[in-house]
């Protein structure tokens, strides 16, 4: 008998689709955690008189329990399956945003941080290392697609979260958006399962990697070029999620209105909206061409695009139209870090402890987020962030010549396979 978290072979449950629905709807309610906090900096400071620096350490904290967690969390998905750790991080970043609404300390603040970091890890690393399961003939779309719940997700809360915050002020906005995101994610939880019996595997036309446990993961070379690079990319990403609002602040052009596209509003608020949209787009559009180009060309081709946006933004960002363009270049281009890695190290490490072994990857993220206050000391000292931004494009450049010239020929070196087209490009999407 199928347990209470595995699909049974009937069922609403047992269909891949409602799978990856009820992922994505999970990713786009914990999105705003991270993509929407950068929003409550300044209000937190303007009434608590706090140095953004010590305010931006909640980020950090909120970052590294989201992913140093993952791991452990990770286990107990692949042992007992997605609903129960899903359904314990809504009601934990439900209390986190209630929590920060509250605080009127910077403690209770980093402890409200903490909260939703742990809530958020069940939740992200749960439903990606669901998605690489049940799709296994296309894992970079599945988890691209999943991930961009997580990326687009605030774009379509971001209006309304930044008119409540002018209406009704951050607190009331935080308390109102907990309740909110924790329901959807609580009832979109219930419909998770994991592939009963090796079903996805049937359906699937992609050799299986040898199933490597995470230890033996962790003995192989390939695996620690991979977490360098993933992390180096990650810490300029991260570093413009958390610092967007300042650096548009300190360019003089985050209230300029902007025409663009057909849409007219204020500088940051423009980019904001744009830049999760786009961030959301880049994550499934370039995790299926990974699929059939191959993982590690891609990665690096989009990490040496993500490092000449970042340039671009630092040159050009004091004109508030091209502020947001170079600011919704880097989101495109940096965000698909989320869905190749998880369908690399499924190809490279197998799919029984696919959860599990990305989540331990993913733990570089944690290592990225000290990149983010970090960012904001540099900035503070050499008096502009183009610094921080010349910092962050040469970051990518050095995640890119390392999946070309690291995990590429390591991968080559090892198997002999053409690498060029992962043997999943020639199957359907189930």
């Amino acid at each position: 008998m199928a347990s209470e978290n595995q699909a049974s072979t009937g069922g609403i449950r047992s269909n891949p689709w409602v799978q990856l629905i009820a992922g994505i709807v999970c990713m786009a309610m914990v999105a705003n955690l991270q993509y929407g906090w950068t929003v409550f900096v300044d209000p937190i400071n303007a009434k608590y008189h706090w140095s953004k620096v010590a305010i931006q350490y909640t980020f950090t904290l909120f970052v590294l329990l989201e992913t140093w967690l993952v791991p452990i969390e990770a286990f107990l998905a692949d042992k007992y399956g997605p609903r129960i750790l899903v359904a314990s991080g809504a009601l934990l970043i439900a209390l986190s945003w209630v929590a920060m609404s509250r605080a009127d300390t910077l403690t209770w603040l980093y402890t409200a941080g903490a909260i939703g970091g742990i809530g958020t890890g069940l939740v992200y690393g749960t439903c990606v290392g669901n998605a690489v399961k049940w799709f296994r003939n296309n894992r970079g779309l599945a988890a691209g697609l999943t991930a961009a719940g997580f990326g687009a997700g605030a774009a379509i809360t971001v209006l309304p979260l930044t008119r409540s915050l002018a209406e009704h002020g951050y607190q009331q906005t935080l308390f109102n958006f907990a309740l909110f995101q924790g329901g959807v994610v609580l009832v979109a939880s219930l419909f998770l399962a994991k592939p009963a019996g090796g079903a996805a595997a049937r359906r699937s036309n992609q050799p299986a990697a040898e199933d490597a446990p995470p230890l033996k993961m962790l003995s192989r070379p390939i695996f620690w070029l991979m977490y360098v690079a993933f992390t180096l990319a990650g810490s300029s990403g991260l570093m413009a999620t958390a610092q967007l609002a300042p650096i548009a602040n300190s360019f003089g052009i985050a209230k300029q209105s902007v025409s663009l596209l057909g849409f007219t509003g204020p500088a940051l608020v423009f980019a904001l909206s744009l830049n999760n949209l786009m961030n959301g787009l880049g994550r499934p559009l370039f995790g299926y061409i990974s699929d059939w180009l191959g993982r590690e060309v891609t990665l690096c081709a989009t990490f040496l695009a993500g490092g000449v946006s970042m340039l671009a933004l630092s040159r050009y960002g004091r004109d508030p139209v091209l502020f947001v363009i170079c600011a919704a270049a880097i989101y495109v281009f940096w965000g698909d870090i989320y869905s190749i890695f998880p369908a690399l190290t499924s190809d490279e490490f197998g799919t029984k402890y696919a959860t599990t072994n990305y989540g331990i990857l993913y733990t570089g993220k944690g290592w990225a987020a000290f990149f983010a206050p970090i960012a904001g000391v540099i900035a503070a000292r050499s008096g502009s962030w183009s610094l921080v931004l010349e910092i962050a494009a040469a970051a990518n450049v050095v995640a890119a010549l390392l999946m070309v010239f690291g995990v590429r020929a390591l991968r080559r070196q090892v198997s002999g396979a053409n690498l060029n087209v992962p043997a999943a490009a020639s199957a359907t999407f189930e």
